[in-house]
């Protein structure tokens, strides 16, 4: 059994957060790595799921002022645990990567997104300078990650940008843990309802979907997430329809489990960005590992993996009628949502599951280690 210490570093994400914790960090500690995570939330250290979790205090507030200290506390924190590997996973860590990785230390940049392409579609930038902004940062990131061990990516497209800068390129997906909504599938009647489940943002589709609702009266929509400011949750609250939405807010795996249950088919209708076209949306998968057949945009990726498994429908995401007349589809014909729900619970049970990719991780640690 291998007993190599590793910290995987985290100052922007949650400590129990389901790809850096629950499924890379357990996972991790299962195969008898001696595993460290070090956040910065300020709820202490702990011991959990085999994970020694490591706090190095809460952010400042501000923005810069994160990306100033955190990863100063961060550094601090490294050097005393003294790991053979270091596994980072944000973008404002890159630079205290090259300063370990020059004293000698293996160290791995986990992309959880392509974030050039995420940086046009940021809101809070103005239009303008989006382009010029995320030219210099691929130029930038791609610059450092090269004097790097290894990068570990969430999509094969991140990989293959990455591969040409750092010839230690590996993807693993950030697929569902097999288990996790296995309930929603065997779980009570479903309601006449379709759930969204993630970030409410003006570009993942949420007027689209809104408006949508107008044209399928009888349908209800469960919401569940954060709104990306307050103009846009005043908007979509004085909107005709959102009488017909059922908003939680911000919920836990628990309650996601549940809504999945409740519902008869998962919204995934992003709009088409370029940060969205060659993603693998981890929301597609939970829907479908929870038996709902999926209703997606329209775009090449997903319209193959839609398609070749028969486990939903895809739209264009920009125009609220056919978004209507694909959930009319699925909600009006129980026989074709429950033969969807099936196929795609059967992908995800033999492709798009978070063991296959656990294997990947695991060989990804060996290779490293050798």
């Amino acid at each position: 059994m291998p007993t190599m210490r590793i910290a995987h570093v985290t100052t922007v994400h949650p400590r129990y957060d389901i790809r850096i914790f629950r499924k890379e960090c357990v996972s991790l500690a299962a195969a008898g790595y001696e595993t460290y995570l070090v956040v910065g939330d300020g709820l202490g250290d702990e011991l959990r799921d085999g994970v020694h979790i490591v706090d190095i205090g809460v952010a400042p507030s501000g923005r810069l002022a994160r990306m100033r200290e955190q990863p100063r506390k961060a550094l601090q924190m490294l050097r005393r645990l003294d790991p053979a590997v270091i596994h980072f996973h944000d973008p404002e860590l890159l630079r205290i990567g090259v300063r370990l990785a020059r004293e000698g230390r293996k160290v791995v940049y986990d992309a959880h997104e392509d974030v050039p392409r995420q940086i046009l579609t940021k809101q809070w930038i103005p239009a303008p300078l989006r382009r010029p902004l995320a030219w210099l940062f691929e130029r930038y990131e791609n610059s450092l990650v090269r004097r790097l061990s290894a990068v570990v990516t969430a999509t094969p497209h991140i990989t293959r940008r990455f591969a040409a800068v750092q010839p230690l390129s590996v993807s693993v997906c950030n697929f569902p843990l097999l288990e996790e909504l296995s309930a929603a599938v065997d779980g009570g009647p479903r309601e006449s309802a379709i759930c969204y489940v993630g970030g409410i943002t003006r570009t993942r589709g949420i007027r689209q979907l809104v408006s949508a609702l107008a044209l399928v009266p009888e349908v209800r929509l469960i919401l569940c997430g954060s709104f990306e400011d307050a103009a846009l949750e005043a908007e979509l609250r004085a909107h005709p329809s959102w009488s017909q939405v059922e908003y939680l807010g911000q919920v836990g795996r628990a309650e996601v489990r549940d809504v999945m249950a409740r519902s008869r088919a998962g919204m995934v209708t992003l709009l088409p960005m370029p940060s969205y076209m060659d993603a693998l949306p981890i929301k597609m998968f939970e829907y479908m590992s929870a038996g709902l057949p999926v209703i997606a945009s329209d775009f090449p990726l997903w319209r193959d993996i839609v398609v070749e498994h028969r486990c939903g429908l895809c739209v264009d995401p920009t125009n609220p009628r056919a978004v209507a007349d694909a959930i009319r589809s699925l909600l009006g014909s129980a026989e074709l949502a429950e033969r969807m729900g099936a196929a795609g619970r059967t992908a995800v049970d033999r492709q798009f599951n978070w063991p296959h990719e656990e294997q990947r991780l695991l060989e990804f640690y060996r290779t490293l280690a050798a």
